[in-house]
This record gives structure tokens, sequence and C-alpha cells, in this order.
């Protein structure tokens, strides 16, 4: 059974960036999503920027001179005001053009590229934001549904293979290779979409943190359809 209850706890919804960055993360809530209906063509901007890699990283001067219709502006003056609201919190956001991702084939049992359910780890005190203007966005998994894939004992046990240290460095080295960062779904769990033009913040790893981070992953990607995803 899903715990709606807890999902509920989990996401704070709010209808303004100031309420994105101010409101603390406590207890169970460690997303918040600003809510959006945005207008414009964002499908023009991925059209017109050549983008030869599977992922291209815009810089905003590249983005400020794009030539678009009166849909395409509506939609580039957004992503700008995003970019301008992010800097004056001091993050650094980054606007990129995905046909996909690297795919992690080292170890087949255990993938650690971004299609798996993650969370991001930091040293220092930080949230990771992202928007999807287009293309498929990504999803979260509320924590009630997911489970720590290096807790698992067949897979521990798998993981144990490839380790020949000392037992009381055993986690040392899952963290050094980051696979304590991965997560599966429990049964019956419902993934959550983050849906088109929202802006999230996303509750990170880090010392000292008061709440769990956010499970998230990357979507599969539609053949021959880019996203267009600002994320820092």
């Amino acid at each position: 059974m899903i715990d709606v209850a807890t999902i509920e706890n989990q996401i704070h919804c709010v209808t303004n960036f100031h309420d994105l960055v101010s409101i603390p993360f406590y207890g169970e809530m460690n997303a918040i999503c600003w809510k959006r209906e945005l207008l414009g063509d964002f499908s023009e901007i991925v059209q017109k920027i050549e983008a030869k890699e599977n992922i291209k990283v815009i810089e905003e001067d590249e983005l400020i001179e794009l030539e678009l219709s009166e849909q395409g502006q509506l939609a580039k003056d957004i992503i700008i005001n995003d970019f301008k609201l992010l800097k004056e919190q001091g993050a650094s956001p980054s606007l990129n053009i995905i046909k996909h991702y690297e795919r992690d084939e080292n170890y087949p049992f255990f993938p650690t590229d971004v299609y798996s359910f993650h969370v991001d780890r930091s040293p220092i005190a930080t949230n990771t934001f992202l928007c999807t203007y287009y293309g498929e966005p990504s999803d979260l998994l509320p924590n009630s549904q997911a489970e720590q894939k290096v807790l698992v004992p067949e897979i521990r046990d798998e993981l144990r293979k490839l380790y020949h240290g000392a037992d009381n460095e055993f986690d040392s080295f899952l963290e050094e290779h980051f696979f304590d960062l991965h997560y599966r779904a429990k049964p019956n769990a419902s993934p959550i979409s983050l849906g088109l033009g929202n802006l999230w913040r996303l509750a990170v790893d880090y010392p000292e943190s008061k709440v769990l981070p956010c499970v998230h992953r990357a979507p599969k990607e539609k053949e021959g359809k880019k996203r267009l995803l600002l994320i820092c």
C-alpha cells in the first residue's frame, strides 16, 4: 500500500520563488515544488540549438542571442529569469539539452548512472534545484517507498565479491564508489513525476542535514525527443 500521508508530508508545494528557497526542510519534508504552468514554446529553443553531443550545455550568452518567435521568446525569458533568481541565491544553474546520459556498464547488476534512483551528496550544506522545460521529466521516489540497495542482502553479497579489503572498511568502499547513493523501489511503489515547468528544490545528503535526502532519477528519454533541463 502507498502511504499517501507520508507522500504529502514529504512534498511541499509553493506558489513563488521566495517560499521555494526560504522554507526550511524539516521532519519528513525534503522536496519543495514551485508549481507552474509556463507559457512559451520551449521546443523551439531545443530545435534552434545544434546539439551534436549527448548532453549540450547552453551558455546563458548563447541563449540570450537566440532569435526566436514570440512564443520562443516567452520561453527564453522564463529561463533567463530562472537563471537570475537562482544566481541571486548563490546557485550555479546549468541549462542542458539532453539526448541521453551515459549508461554505467561497469556493474550490470548495480548501475550507478542517473537512470537509477539515487540521492545527491555534498560535503557542504546545499540543495539540488531542477526544472524540466521540455521532454520527459524526472521522477521522485518517496523515501517511504525506497530501499537502499547496499542494504539488500543479495546485492550486498554481490558487492562483496568486488571488494578485497578489510571487513571494517567495506562500507567505506561502498561510499567511495557511490554505491550507497542508490536505491530501488519497494513493491507497489509509485514514483512521482516532477512534471514540466515546475521548479523543484530537493534535499541533499550532507553532514549535519536534518532530513533524509530526496530520492530521484532521470527518465528514460523517448526516441528522438530531447530534454531541456535546468539543474544546479
